[in-house]
Formats: C-alpha cells, structure tokens, sequence
C-alpha cells in the first residue's frame, strides 16, 4: 500500500534584474546575491494515506502541476521535502518523455522502463497496452503522426498496465475522448477497490467527486483548504465568481453539513420551500410526485437585472439538474432596492430514491460568473422514496413503456 506525505513543500524561482545577473552570481559566488526569490508555492503540508483517493483543485496557475513535478521529483523542491511509499505510476503532462520519431511501441517501451518495468515484463505486457489504447496499426507510427488523443491513450495504457501502490495524474484525461475518458476512469476505479493510492488534478468537479475521498484547494501556491469533495468544490465555486465586495463564508447546518454562501449580498433569498401537489410543505415524496419549488427574493440594491438559478444535488453533491430564468426566457429587468420577487417552478420528482438537496442563487446574466449576489448551498433538502413504482436503480425516474413478444 502506497503512501504520500507532503511536509512544509515550497518552491521558488530565481529573478534577475539584468541578464549579466545570474552570470555574475556563477562566477562570483562569494558576492552579495543578485537575484530576488520568486514563490510559487509555499508551505504546503498534507498526507494521502493508503488507498485514499485525493483530488487537487485550484484555478490556473495555483500551482497544482508544480506540485505534482515535486511530489513525483521532476522538479525539485526549494523548502520541505515528500516521501512516497510503494511503487508509483505518474501521467503528467501530456506525452512527456515521448520521442516523436519513436513508435508508439518504442515510447511504450521507455516509459514502461522509467517507471521501473523491464524490458521482458513490458514484452508480456505488450498485448494488454495495445489493446487498451485501441489506436491499431497507429501503435508502430511515429508518435508524431499521433493526435494528443492518441498520447494520452499509449501514455496511461502503459502507466496503468500494472496495478501501482500510487497512481498520480495531472490533467492528461481531459485530452481524451468521451469514451476512453470512462474506460480509464474504470480502471482508476479498479484500482481503487484493489488498494491503489491516488491523487489526481482535475477541473472535472464530476470526477473529483465521484472518486476521491476528499478534495485539496490550492490557492496561489498554498492549501486553502482540505475537506469532503463536494465541501472542497462549493468553496472553489464560489472563489471563481468572487467579485470585489463578495464574501465567501461556510456554515455547519445543525445537520453537521457544511452549508457555502456567497456572493455581494445585493440580493437574499428570504424564503424556499417545496410544496406536494395539495400545496403542503413536504420533505419526503414519491418517485414521479408533482413538486414545487415556491421561492421568495428580495433586491438589497437597485440592480439592472435579477436571475434566480436553482440547482438539484444528489447526495454526492453531484448535479441532477439545474436552470435558471435567464435560460427559461423569465428575466427580471431593473429591480429596485427592497422589491421582492416570488417564483415557482413545478416539475415531477422523476429521481431515485435517495436525499437531495437544492442550491439556489441570484445573479445578472447567464450565470453567477458575471455577477454573483448571493449563493446558497443546501438551502433545503428534499428525500425521494419510491412508494408504488416498479423496482429500479440510479438517479431519474425514466418510465419506459415496454412490450414483449414470443415466437
């Protein structure tokens, strides 16, 4: 079993004010320094423990591929130090270490070798990665007839053709098509059940929650937080639409979920409740019932427009389904301080059983990106059971209409 432990990581870059700097620092060496220190990453600490999966969020530039170079010693660290136990499997940027000119099965062969495979163990092998890639007669071209598609597709056959103790990954699957996307986030999935430590960087929230244990935001080249995935990704939604005069903040509800709120404040919502079709608060309905979401806001400022978004979440925090008016064609155009608008949106609970909650927010144009006034996580939360249904599985209700026949 594979472990990570990250202690006081930081690198820094070396800044020169002129050209002749770094060359006068060489030849010189008992001279006052002549460059400046550059952070990118500071005081970083955490620990991915045997079989936890852990994702790495952040926006560009947050320093995650920096961290993945030093976790994986491509690049070494300035401050702190990482120890790794068990034999571990990287795919980082995409192709790296492949030779254009080389085959596919030629790049296969050293990477399999980097990684600590022999040459007779890649050959027994051989079969499998083929297979995995499924680029056919390609795996003999030259890599540089290769889409990026079809390197990322030899580059993890070859780093998974193997079960690893650690299995690290940057953003390389984003490359990829729809198809080989699921067939290697099965096999991540695999692994897992099987033991295998992971830690992956992705903007995939989908992913981050549906595999890992838990989530790393990074922010600026430090952690700024570490939780539950779907905890990890409220807070990173609302940082990406942090305006000036915004606030970010995390309540623990009575529940003991983390409830996200965000937003200028220049709109609230003042009420939400879900109705049954005699129109009575309710909690609990049956798969397929008639529901509606009765909503009540109020503008806190005069505002040239007023968007109101609701969003359903299983109890993953994975989204079921989301709207707003904006793309409902029901804007609300200029608003004055103190009006308050009432909404209702009523839809069969065509879900699964299981608990749901639901995200609201107000907000000009298309999304909470261009101006976010308020967002609200699990502002009320709805349990789905399944009364008088024929027996099924996941998340929608889709009745089929069926018919059979013999001979």
């Amino acid at each position: 079993m594979g472990t990570i432990t990250v202690s006081n990581l930081g690198k820094a870059y070396k800044q020169y004010s002129t050209r002749w700097g770094r060359l006068a620092e060489w030849m010189l060496p008992g001279s006052r320094p002549r460059h400046t220190l550059k952070w990118v990453m500071q005081d970083v600490n955490f620990t991915v423990n045997p079989g936890e999966a852990v994702g790495i969020i952040g926006i560009n530039g947050a320093g995650k591929s920096t961290l993945l170079k030093m976790i994986t010693g491509t690049t070494q660290p300035t401050t702190g130090s990482v120890n790794i136990t068990g034999r571990v499997a990287a795919l980082l940027e995409l192709g790296m270490g492949f030779h254009p000119d080389f085959t596919g099965r030629q790049n296969a062969y050293m990477a399999g070798q980097l990684l600590g495979m022999s040459a007779e163990e890649i050959t027994s092998l051989m079969p499998e990665i083929e297979a995995f890639a499924e680029i056919g007669d390609y795996i003999d071209q030259p890599v540089r007839v290769y889409s990026s598609g079809m390197q990322m597709r030899v580059a993890f056959s070859v780093a998974t053709a193997r079960r690893p103790d650690v299995l690290i990954i940057d953003e390389a699957l984003s490359v990829g098509d729809t198809y080989f996307q699921h067939k290697s986030f099965d096999r991540i999935r695999e692994f897992r059940k099987q033991g295998t430590t992971l830690l992956i960087v992705s903007h995939d929230k989908q992913a981050i929650q549906s595999i890992c244990d838990r989530a790393i935001l990074l922010d600026a080249g430090k952690l700024a937080m570490q939780g539950e995935p779907e905890v990890v990704m409220d807070y990173y939604n609302a940082m990406i639409a942090q305006k000036e005069n915004s606030k970010i903040e995390q309540i623990v509800l009575d529940t003991g979920k983390v409830q996200t709120v965000s937003g200028t404040g220049e709109a609230e919502i003042e009420s939400v409740v879900i109705l049954n079709s005699q129109g009575e608060p309710v909690e609990v309905v049956n798969v397929g019932e008639t529901i509606t979401l009765k909503i009540t806001a109020r503008a806190n400022a005069s505002l040239p427009e007023l968007v109101l978004g609701y969003l359903i979440k299983d109890r993953l925090g994975q989204p079921v389904f989301g709207t707003n008016t904006h793309h409902l064609g029901l804007p609300i155009k200029q608003i004055e301080s103190g009006e308050r608008v009432a909404y209702q949106f009523t839809f069969p609970a065509n879900m699964g059983e299981g608990s749901y909650s639901v995200t609201l927010a107000l907000h000009a144009s298309d999304s909470h990106l261009a101006a976010n006034y308020v967002w609200k996580d699990r502002m009320v939360l709805l349990n789905i059971v399944n009364i008088n249904r024929p027996q099924f599985i996941g998340v929608a209700w889709l009745p089929p209409e069926w018919e059979s026949q013999r001979g």
